[in-house]
């Protein structure tokens, strides 16, 4: 199995700008990801998909590979996903000379996670490889659409989100649901190349822990995750 690692961080961040170089306990965001990957043995390559030239530099320094810059077109803040995975699957392809098997997408803005999490969401894909298209990260969601929280109906009064027959008396007792993490995609190369959107398939979920689920979109997500990052250690992970 030929196993890649990209990583994508554009250089247009409007919530927090730079945020993927910006310093996190001394090292650029990008460099924990870098390092993190560079600790699974899976992987047979870590790339850095990015328009911009300071976070290549970055990257390349960090021990990534950064073989092309990502076009302006497809680096906008409203790009989605699926086409800057698809971009880079092709260009991967082309400069390696050989097909990729299987894509992990690593969400630079959530250095929370660890090797571990990376090595068992592949894990789980080449478990399930006949069945599942691939595996995202989840946690357990805080809130639940069942018990707490609503949307407005058609007159602007607040109803709950989802309705069970009956109403649970506590969160325990509603359905479980999960938030999508941004942190680990992994994809089979098929299912990036002729697909749209991560739900178009047959996907699996590598849950983590309610603390792993922050990611940074502003200063104060920054704040948070640096206080996290030291008082846990993850720098020494």
């Amino acid at each position: 199995m030929n196993i890649i690692c990209v990583i994508s961080a554009r250089g247009g961040s409007t919530g927090l700008p730079n945020k993927n170089i910006k310093l996190l306990c001394g090292k650029p965001l990008i460099y924990w990801s870098i390092k993190q990957a560079k600790k699974v043995s899976e992987l047979n390559g870590i790339f850095v998909s990015t328009d911009s030239q300071l976070i290549a530099k970055s990257s390349i320094s960090a021990g990534a590979s950064v073989p092309f810059l990502r076009s302006k077109n497809i680096s906008r803040k409203f790009t989605p996903k699926f086409q800057v995975w698809k971009d880079a699957l092709i260009k991967i392809e082309k400069f390696l000379k050989k097909k990729i098997d299987i894509f992990v997408d690593l969400d630079c803005t959530n250095p929370l996670r660890s090797s571990e999490d990376i090595k068992k969401s592949i894990q789980k894909l080449l478990k399930n490889y006949r069945s599942c298209d691939g595996v995202v990260s989840v946690s357990l969601s805080r809130k639940n659409p069942y018990f707490n929280m609503m949307e407005k109906d058609k007159n602007g009064f607040f109803v709950l989100s989802k309705k069970l027959k009956k109403w649970p008396a506590a969160r325990q007792l509603a359905p479980q649901v999960y938030d999508q993490v941004a942190s680990i995609y992994c994809f089979k190369r098929e299912f990036i190349l002729n697909k749209k959107n991560i739900y178009d398939g047959q996907i699996l979920g590598h849950e983590m822990s309610g603390l792993k689920s922050f990611d940074i979109d502003s200063q104060l997500d920054f704040e948070i995750i640096e206080f996290l990052f030291k008082k846990y250690k993850f720098n020494k992970q």
